[in-house]
């Protein structure tokens, strides 16, 4: 690994981790926001209409759907670009690094859902959150880890990196199949016809960010009329953005996107996403709101579920010898990691937004009440096994 790449790859866990103290502090901002005087402005805030209107086109919605719809499309554009990147040249170009975090990743996925659909498979309103304990918030995970400064090996990082690459794969895959609406067929031609011009756009190796903008505009447009949700036209953006330029082999216009990207996305548009969505109101919260299914199957999801789901299909991939622990891992290393893949703030909250929206239940405490207990307690194991796992670094 040359020293440029790796100086890239450590300046992206550090502005992970930084971002996943900015969400925390985010997260607690609304906490408080929702608990106080202040909740009627913050409700007025994100019930503020935004319309835009071009002749025929129209679109209004709220400032929190203008968050979670059209802001969140930016933060999967960029997704996708690391997602290219990692295929392309990355960890996930190479078939041995991937085979472990990509077996850990379909049990972090699939125990989680099954103990949401355990705890709700009575309820019909209920049972459509069952992807909301399958995700994995990276930037808070790694938030977490940065806390124990430099006895975390980078192998643990690059791990759990990974690992949350194929579990946003996974979060694509499933908003795309199961979380849309009526279908509107003009609107998918619509986004059908911009293919061909991004494909054309990425054969001549084109360098140009406002051509790729306006493009990838009309798609999430279309995206947002077709039924299908907006925020995938950001993936698919994404996977057409040259790796290599034609004038300059040695530069990349999809890493100069990406750097450019990341700051905005870890400290404005993660953050205000966290700050929109994680207001909780804890007035009159007793033992029968923590204990109802959907709370109790997202968090013990989150909790218990990524802990076996993720070390457990470990263990069985390693004992058969399909796969082999990383250097710099030991069994309870990869324990506390797995625990810490229990965290699914961002992108459980995202699922929960879309899970329950044609729903005439109104299940938005139940979600984050259960996200926010399960992602906390999580965070919390993670950090303690970490800490008597990992040897302490010698002093002078």
């Amino acid at each position: 690994m040359s020293n440029k790449e790796e100086s890239y790859i450590t300046g992206f866990f550090r502005l992970e981790s930084a971002s996943g103290i900015i969400l925390m502090c985010a997260a607690v901002i609304a906490v408080i926001f929702a608990n106080s005087p202040l909740q009627v402005y913050y409700n007025l805030l994100l019930d503020t209409p935004v319309e835009i209107r071009i002749g025929a086109l129209h679109i209004a919605k709220p400032l929190l759907l203008w968050i979670n719809d059209g802001l969140m499309a930016v933060f999967f554009f960029l997704v996708g670009l690391e997602l290219k990147r990692e295929l392309v040249e990355g960890e996930l170009s190479n078939p041995r690094n991937i085979v472990l975090p990509g077996i850990g990743a379909v049990g972090g996925m699939a125990i989680p859902a099954l103990i949401y659909v355990g705890f709700n498979h009575d309820s019909p309103s209920a049972i459509s959150g069952w992807a909301i304990p399958a995700a994995t918030d990276i930037a808070f995970a790694l938030g977490v880890l940065m806390l124990l400064g430099s006895r975390v090996p980078s192998s643990i990082k690059v791990f759990l990196t990974s690992l949350a690459i194929f579990d946003d794969i996974g979060a694509i895959i499933i908003i795309a199949v199961f979380y849309t609406a009526k279908i509107s067929l003009v609107s998918l031609l619509v986004v059908a016809c911009c293919l061909p011009l991004l494909l054309l756009f990425n054969r001549l190796r084109l360098e140009s960010k406002t051509l790729f903008i306006m493009v990838g505009a009309v798609m999430w447009v279309a995206m947002l009329k077709s039924g299908v949700h907006a925020t995938l036209a950001g993936v698919i953006l994404a996977m057409f953005i040259p790796m290599r330029s034609k004038r300059d082999p040695d530069f990349s216009p999809l890493k100069d996107m990406e750097h450019d990207l990341h700051s905005a996305v870890a400290f404005g548009v993660l953050p205000l996403f966290a700050f929109a969505n994680a207001g909780l109101d804890l007035s009159g919260v007793g033992l029968e709101q923590v204990f109802h299914g959907v709370p109790l199957g997202i968090a013990l999801g989150l909790f218990l579920g990524k802990q076996v789901g993720v070390f457990g299909f470990c263990w069985v991939a390693i004992r058969l010898g399909v796969a082999r622990l990383p250097s710099g891992m030991n069994w309870g290393a990869l324990y506390g990691t797995a625990a810490l893949c229990g965290i699914g703030f961002t992108m459980s909250l995202f699922i929960g937004s879309l899970a329950f929206e044609e729903s005439e239940v109104n299940r938005l405490f139940d979600e984050r009440l259960g996200i926010i207990i399960g992602s906390l307690a999580s965070g919390v194991v993670g950090y303690l096994v970490l800490r008597r796992v990992l040897p302490t670094p010698v002093k002078g």
